[in-house]
Order: structure tokens, then C-alpha cells, then sequence
């Protein structure tokens, strides 16, 4: 009876999830000896690494598990550290087999790539990503974002990723793979995340060009671990520059998101971004104009940027018989702007305000736009 009363413990306990990793701890083999005496549980686990600051969840989850176990009355937990050896076999596992430094979103993979650009900065184009991220992770589906705009990183702080002092939290290293924070369901990296410096008020400045920049976003792609997405999205800098081109030799097949404003100076300026990201084989698959009309009490409408910038851009990218939809426009909206400062995306703290409506029909289009299995290999071996 002791036995089986441990051996459903074990299943509970190993059915909890480690935070960061994002699978259960029996799969990642963190379970050590676990023991039920006269109804009192004794559970051991292993972490990671020392320090890992995820360990009072993961105590409290097991904890909790192992309670829920009809017949126990109480839980201890032994939380011990995985030695070298193990966590050297689990990064490996986790990599799938792939080796260290490799892009694991190649060509053949199925996750979509979705870089979000600009042709100027000032249009939103950093807020409209991290709603989208949220939007898409609120329908299911596994996503990643990755901060590339480098120089004016701001992704963490639109999703809340910062504690008190307004600083980013520096992701969990599990020796040579990094583990992206998570928020709204979302997993993000973000330069931002690695220059805290103690006792100032906000993180440092960033002033690199071409190499440090192409190494750091490379990093991002390739050391980060994401497992399984379904869609890895781009908050691209503003402009053609040493990051875009980057990108766009790593990830010559992503999809690009194009984002202005309604007013001519921003909208001439977006299309040449989409041309530039078709140079390099991407593609573009839509446009997104943010600060459009926007409806006041009284009925009037505000049309402080102009009107017609984001069908401006669509039929200039579809000039040569490629469709490139204008999925959404986005009116102005003190939610929107709110939702940034606050780090609550307005598609969860306000998801009945015009910008959250207009953002949820642009998730949806790209939700309904998988990346499909046609024209590549699939790993399958003929034994």
C-alpha cells in the first residue's frame, strides 16, 4: 500500500512544470527519492542550478502536488541541485540534438518567423508586437519573442518584465543555454535583460555596431532556448540598418510585419523597409497601420496622423502581384499607451477597447497563417 501510495505521489509530483523549462519535472528528470510514511510524504527533487529563481515555485507546485495525493497528510520537500553530469545530459536533451551554437530555425523548421519592422521609430511598432505576442499566446499557441531592437529595447517593460527599480530580471543560464523569462504565456529575450547594474535606476546604454550587433542577435536565435514554438516573433529596430541585415542573412525566410503610421512621412518610409526585406528572400505578409482615427465622445473623429499611410504601404508591396493585406488599423488609444507604461497589454487588461479589437483581427489573420510543410524535407529516416 506504502509503495503504491508513493508511486502515485511521484506521478503527481512529476507532472509538475518547471516554470522556465515549460515541461514537467519527471521529463526532466529533476525527481529523486520519494517516500510516503504513515501518510507523511518525503519528496525530493533536484534544480537546475544554485540560485535558481524559480525555486519557490517549483517547491511550493510540488508541495501542493504531492497533497493532493488522497492519503497524505503532509509533505516534506528535499530540494537538491543537479550535479554537472546531469545537467550537461539535460541541456543536450533539450537541444533535441542539435549542437551547440546551431540555428534551430532554419528553413526546415515549423516554427513561423515573424519579423515585426518599420521605416521609422515613434510609430508603435514595439507595443503593437508585444500585444500581438500576447494576442496569439492567448489563442494557444506557443510564442517566442525576441527584442532585437537593440539600441531601444523596450519589450520587457511593455510586458512587465521588471521589478521594482524598473529593471529588467537577468534570464536563468543553464551552462550555455539561456532561458527566456515568460509573460502573458509569452517567452522574451531582450538585450535589456543583461545589462543590470546594480544600484542604478536603469539598465545601460547600448553603443555597438555591425559585428557585436550581428553576434548578439545571432545569440538570441541560437543559445536562447524557446523549445517548441509555434510562432517567433521580431521586434525589429527602426530603418534598414546593421540589425535588419543581420536578420536577414539568419533568417532569410522569415515573414515580415510591416507597421506605420497613417501620415505620408512614415508610411514612404515603411515601404522601403518591406523592400528591403524582400532583397534578402523574406517576405512580406501584411501591414499594420497604429495611430489611426480614432472615435470621440461627442462622434467626431480624430484624425490627428491623417488617414490612407497603411493601404498606401499594402499597395505599394503588392505593386508587383504579390498580396500584401492591410490586416489592421489600429486607432489611437489612451489604453494602448497605458497598458504599455503599466506592462499590462491592453489585449488582456482592456480586451474591449477599439485598439485591443483591432490588434485581436490582426493576431487572428496571422494565427490562420501557419507555415506549411510544402517544399521541405522532413527529418524521417527509412530504417
Amino acid at each position: 500500500m506504502t509503495a503504491a501510495l508513493a508511486d502515485r505521489v511521484r506521478a503527481a509530483v512529476a507532472a509538475v512544470t518547471d516554470p522556465e523549462l515549460r515541461r514537467p519535472l519527471g521529463e526532466l528528470d529533476m525527481l529523486r527519492d520519494i517516500i510516503v510514511t504513515d501518510g507523511v510524504a518525503e519528496v525530493g527533487i533536484a534544480l537546475t542550478i544554485v540560485g535558481c529563481p524559480a525555486a519557490d515555485r517549483i517547491e511550493r507546485d510540488v508541495r501542493a502536488a504531492a497533497a493532493s495525493v488522497e492519503g497524505v497528510s503532509r509533505v516534506d520537500v528535499a530540494v537538491g541541485v543537479m550535479s554537472p553530469d546531469e545537467r550537461r545530459a539535460l541541456t543536450e536533451r533539450l537541444r533535441g540534438g542539435r549542437a551547440a551554437r546551431e540555428m534551430p530555425f532554419g528553413p526546415d523548421s515549423l516554427t513561423r518567423v515573424i519579423a515585426v519592422t518599420s521605416g521609422k521609430g515613434g510609430v508603435g511598432k514595439s507595443t503593437l508586437t508585444a500585444n500581438l505576442a500576447v494576442a496569439l499566446a492567448a489563442r494557444g499557441l506557443r510564442v517566442g519573442l525576441v527584442d532585437a531592437d537593440v539600441h531601444g529595447f523596450s519589450i520587457p517593460g511593455l510586458l512587465g518584465l521588471v521589478d521594482d527599480d524598473g529593471l529588467p530580471p537577468a534570464p536563468t543560464r543553464l551552462d550555455d543555454l539561456i532561458l527566456p523569462p515568460v509573460a502573458y504565456g509569452v517567452k522574451v529575450i531582450s538585450i535589456g535583460m543583461f545589462l543590470r547594474r546594480p544600484g542604478e535606476a536603469a539598465a545601460g546604454a547600448v553603443a555597438w555596431r555591425g559585428p557585436m550587433l550581428h553576434r548578439t542577435v545571432q545569440q538570441f536565435l541560437t543559445d536562447v532556448y524557446f523549445g517548441d514554438l509555434d510562432v517567433l516573433l521580431l521586434d525589429m529596430p527602426p530603418g534598414t540598418g546593421d540589425v535588419a541585415i543581420s536578420v536577414g542573412q539568419l533568417l532569410p525566410h522569415a515573414d515580415v510585419l510591416v507597421v506605420t503610421t497613417p501620415q505620408a512621412a512614415a508610411a514612404d518610409v515603411a515601404v522601403r523597409s518591406g523592400l528591403v526585406a524582400r532583397q534578402t528572400g523574406q517576405k512580406p505578409i501584411g501591414v499594420i497601420e497604429n495611430m489611426s482615427a480614432m472615435a470621440l465622445p461627442d462622434g467626431t473623429v480624430l484624425d490627428l496622423f491623417g488617414s490612407g499611410g497603411g493601404e498606401a504601404v499594402a499597395h505599394a508591396l503588392s505593386s508587383d502581384g504579390r498580396d500584401v493585406p492591410l490586416l489592421a488599423s489600429v486607432p489611437l488609444s489612451p489604453a494602448l499607451r497605458t497598458g504599455g507604461d503599466d506592462g499590462r497589454p491592453v489585449v488582456i487588461a482592456q480586451p474591449d477597447d477599439p485598439a485591443s479589437l483591432a490588434i485581436e483581427a490582426a493576431a487572428a489573420a496571422l494565427a490562420t497563417r501557419p507555415r506549411g510543410l510544402s517544399g521541405r524535407s522532413l527529418p524521417l529516416k527509412l530504417g
